[in-house]
């Protein structure tokens, strides 16, 4: 009974505070910790975030992280159904399986779930993405992506990662520089945006590329 009565209070709380959190996190004054930085917080980790509004993220970051992690970001409602069921199909067929989080996606796992994979985690991440994507203009979900996205060990937000990896602020990251923060998304631990490897170059290339060419796909943004 002990352990029912915790899975109970776990799914209300799962249930009841995410959204509530969501319709706070429209003031711009808010600015949200991650899961992962309130780890850190409990765990007397050593982490830094240096909170920037989207007005002062250079505009070639913005692009180059929306073609890396979510071409479609402006078109679709916070789940790009798509690229999930191409996912979902794969899966069906025992195919190896790729992304298809969005970045709306991304920020709800980063705001209100746990990093590790599974199935139950991205049936939470879809209603959240959702109503996250309902609640939220695309612009301020934007500026929280990037201002809770892990960029290495106890570095999160674009501002810190800027800084560490570069020495300057995010207004001020060239194109080239903007491509290596982006392709370091997926796996900060392994690739360093500052002496990238031969595979991480060739992502930046493309990526700088896509940016490059991306006016079309931002206009909710700008």
């Amino acid at each position: 009974m002990r352990w029912l009565r915790r899975l109970a209070i776990a799914l209300v709380v799962l249930i009841i505070l995410p959204p509530a959190l969501t319709v706070l996190y429209r003031a711009e004054f808010t600015h949200p910790w991650s899961t992962l930085m309130l780890r850190d917080m409990a765990t007397l980790q050593h982490w830094e975030r240096d909170w920037v509004e989207f007005e002062a993220i250079a505009p070639v970051l913005v692009q180059s992280v929306m073609v890396s992690e979510d071409g479609q970001y402006c078109s679709h409602n916070g789940v790009d159904w798509t690229a999930l069921n191409a996912v979902i199909d794969d899966a069906l067929e025992g195919e190896a399986t790729r992304g298809a989080s969005t970045i709306t996606m991304q920020t709800a796992k980063n705001l209100f779930l746990w990093p590790s994979r599974s199935f139950l985690r991205k049936g939470i991440e879809i209603p959240l993405a959702l109503w996250i994507d309902l609640v939220l203009p695309k612009q301020r979900v934007m500026e929280i992506y990037l201002n809770i996205a892990e960029w290495g060990d106890g570095i999160y937000g674009v501002e810190a990662a800027s800084w560490t990896y570069f020495g300057r602020p995010a207004s001020e990251l060239t194109a080239r520089q903007a491509a290596l923060l982006a392709v370091t998304l997926p796996n900060p631990y392994l690739r360093d945006p500052v002496n990238p490897g031969p595979r991480v170059n060739r992502l930046a290339n493309v990526i700088q590329g896509r940016a490059a060419k991306s006016g079309g796909y931002i206009g909710c943004l700008y």
